[in-house]
């Protein structure tokens, strides 16, 4: 076997990430912007988890998407970090609502209220055909289906593609698709695009 040399690593400081080496335009496949199930564990949280503790969770750990699950591990619908913000919770206080007995369904997007992209559609796509698709769908998240299995394949995240592209956006507060695609509309001309059918 060979000895190999051992390097000191007091003066190295940088890290090396996937992001970038890679050069993602409007052209590149969606396929780089989703984040796939099948490679990365989705977040799960249950339907009955306090608010007020999920959204303590979620800040703590940066999160700012899971999946709500019910007892029987079935999935019921998305909840975002915005979306359990303290202000949202105190609306509920102000309705007569108990502060410690809101839960996650209390401010989770239902599965019914949520839009979808096929994953075979999304392989021939374009990162621009999801922007363009999605321009006008309100929501700052699209999940990706298999339909073949019948289940959630991932999602796709606006922010995700706005910090992908480099856009001039701040990535910390959310963005919808709308939002994204107005800042690439002041950047160049729009180019026509092929959109992606989203699945209800």
């Amino acid at each position: 076997m060979k000895k190999l040399t051992l390097y000191p690593v007091e003066k190295i400081d940088e890290l090396t990430s996937p992001e970038e080496h890679e050069d993602i335009s409007l052209l590149s496949s969606a396929i780089n912007i989703f984040t796939d199930f099948k490679k990365v564990t989705p977040l799960v949280i249950e339907s009955n988890s306090s608010a007020v503790e999920v959204e303590s969770l979620m800040q703590k750990s940066h999160v700012r998407l899971k999946l709500v699950i019910n007892n029987k591990h079935e999935f019921i619908g998305l909840i975002s970090f915005e979306s359990l913000h303290d202000q949202e919770i105190l609306k509920r206080v102000a309705e007569g609502h108990q502060r410690e007995q809101l839960k996650v369904t209390d401010f989770m997007i239902a599965k019914d209220q949520l839009k979808a992209i096929d994953y075979e559609d999304l392989t021939y796509a374009r990162i621009g055909d999801v922007i363009e698709t999605l321009k006008s769908a309100g929501q700052q998240h699209c999940l990706v289906l298999d339909r073949k299995n019948h289940a959630i394949r991932g999602v796709l995240s606006a922010n995700d593609i706005a910090r992908r592209l480099k856009l001039a956006v701040d990535v910390s507060t959310p963005n919808s698709f709308a939002s994204i695609f107005e800042v690439i509309s002041k950047i160049q001309q729009p180019a026509v695009l092929n959109t992606v059918q989203p699945h209800f």
